[in-house]
């Protein structure tokens, strides 16, 4: 299977900027057919990169959506609104959608069930928290969100979705003191991962499905993370917010 990496900027880069990157994106990226390359900018900036983008081997997605098609929800974006401004992905269940803001599993099956309704490819993010691990409780974790999150998900739709795996303990937000999981850290999360869908879904596609890292990824430690069998590719957040250095990690995934 092809390789996913993604680019989440997060709550970064107003127009300009987001312009500016997407330009520096397609000429250093540009011959790159191997490998999906996504990238997720803010809402205020989609628009504008998705013109941007338009004929690029570079696909859009978007950070976040809410379940429901339209209504009285100030300040949420529904599938609908993504597909019109060129959306082919959607991040669902970020660490920080977790922590931050108090969303659930049962939150985010429902935006699982609505992004698959509108043909949108979910990045559903998975992890668990530094307490979880210090208690040897990383399994349960990781398996109680997959079951609740792919809740009255078929098999043939799992097809369409990447697992992100998040140990929230190795996220850096921004810190480059910061060192992420090893590689063999990451590998036995994404291969117990792999295992319960091929239990939930049978082996033929779970072996199909994309798995892939969102604990600080980047240019230096890409390499040996990719080299891993059932990593299949990365999030990434604060290396992907300047172009030569996600191009770097795009590089290390060939």
């Amino acid at each position: 299977m092809k390789r996913l990496i993604v680019a989440n900027w997060k709550m970064n880069k107003i127009i300009k900027e987001a312009i500016f990157s997407a330009k520096e994106f397609k000429k250093l990226l540009k011959d790159e057919k191997d490998i999906d390359i996504v990238v997720c900018p803010p809402f205020t900036a989609l628009h504008a990169v998705s013109n941007e983008l338009k004929g690029s081997n570079i696909k859009l997605g978007a950070q976040n959506m809410y379940f429901e098609e339209y209504g009285a929800y100030t300040g949420e974006i529904s599938a609908s609104m993504l597909k019109e401004i060129g959306c082919e992905y959607v991040i669902l269940g970020h660490s920080e959608r977790r922590e931050v803001f108090g969303e659930d599993d049962f939150l985010i099956n429902k935006k699982v069930i609505a992004a698959l309704s509108h043909s949108l490819k979910p990045i559903l993010c998975i992890g668990e928290s530094l307490e979880d691990r210090n208690k040897g409780n990383t399994t349960e974790v990781l398996e109680n969100q997959l079951k609740n999150c792919f809740k009255n998900v078929e098999d043939k739709q799992l097809l369409k979705i990447s697992i992100a795996y998040e140990p929230i303990w190795a996220i850096s937000k921004g810190n480059p003191n910061h060192k992420a999981a090893t590689k063999e850290d990451a590998e036995e999360a994404h291969k117990f991962i792999r295992s319960i869908l091929a239990g939930m879904f049978g082996e033929d596609t779970a072996k199909n499905v994309r798995i892939i890292y969102g604990g600080s990824m980047k240019p230096e430690n890409a390499k040996e993370l990719l080299s891993m069998p059932n990593i299949n590719g990365g999030l990434i957040g604060n290396a992907s917010l300047e172009a030569k250095g996600f191009a770097g990690i795009i590089n290390a995934a060939k």
